[in-house]
């Protein structure tokens, strides 16, 4: 159908606008009729928390994704418990046996120096495409904003291909509040210096999207998205919910 005036999304191999889905143990069966839908509106495929590392068929799983066209990694929480019992070079074996090609390094849980993950992200980028995370899971921890402009456009300066803000699959930390509120004034700040293309923000929530879709544009990147949701974001992205009605007629707000 093409009768409609919508606003003009990204397709094919994306590098903007990306929905990226977090993935905490749906079965085999149940996600290859999902993709079979789907897959064409899906760019990135997160095994979230360590769950990567107990999934039945994780190779066929892997393997699934790639076949329609999603890049799938594994959360950083994985990365971080390799990292407290230094087994990263197998963690980078395990990966590549795997055949996957993307990496997220984390500190949600850990405190893990600035200095050390962008050492880790310079050896790891020779082998895979990397993504930062930004931003803590703990609820009761503030980070100051500079901090958090500051370890973004490191990051990026550092050859990562995305930097995610951390909100959890909850939608209570990070960039939120602990009741799911947004942080907009974070978010404002964070944004004026940085290409919005390159930050991939956690929104599990629908009214968290729609805050970045209005604020942002349709071509957001938005993370944690549950693939039961998928379908219902991509028509917020094309200004067919109520919220997002007169998307085509509105700029950017945020980037003004």
């Amino acid at each position: 159908m093409d009768f409609l005036t919508l606003p003009k999304r990204t397709s094919g191999i994306r590098t903007y606008g990306l929905t990226s889905v977090i993935d905490l143990g749906t079965p085999i069966r149940e996600l290859e009729n999902i993709l079979s839908d789907y897959s064409h509106i899906i760019d990135i495929a997160k095994m979230g928390i360590g769950s990567a590392y107990v999934t039945p068929n994780i190779k066929q799983k892997v393997a699934m994704y790639k076949e329609y066209g999603v890049k799938p990694y594994f959360g950083g929480t994985l990365f971080e418990k390799c990292y407290d019992q230094d087994k990263i070079p197998e963690y980078q074996a395990y990966l590549q046996d795997l055949g996957i090609e993307w990496i997220e390094v984390s500190n949600g849980t850990l405190d893990i120096p600035l200095d050390e993950r962008l050492t880790m992200i310079s050896q790891l980028k020779k082998d895979f495409h990397v993504i930062a995370e930004v931003g803590s899971k703990d609820a009761n921890k503030e980070m100051p904003i500079s901090e958090w402009k500051e370890e973004i456009k490191v990051f990026l300066e550092a050859g990562c291909d995305y930097v995610i803000t951390e909100g959890r699959d909850s939608g209570t930390a990070g960039i939120y509040e602990k009741g799911g509120n947004i942080k907009a004034d974070l978010i404002h700040e964070v944004m004026k210096d940085v290409d919005q293309n390159k930050v991939i923000f956690e929104a599990p929530i629908p009214k968290q999207q729609m805050y970045f879709i209005k604020e942002m544009g349709p071509n957001v990147n938005v993370g944690n998205v549950k693939l039961s949701d998928v379908l219902v974001l991509e028509a917020q992205r094309c200004g067919l919910r109520s919220e997002t009605f007169y998307l085509g007629e509105r700029k950017c707000e945020l980037l003004l």
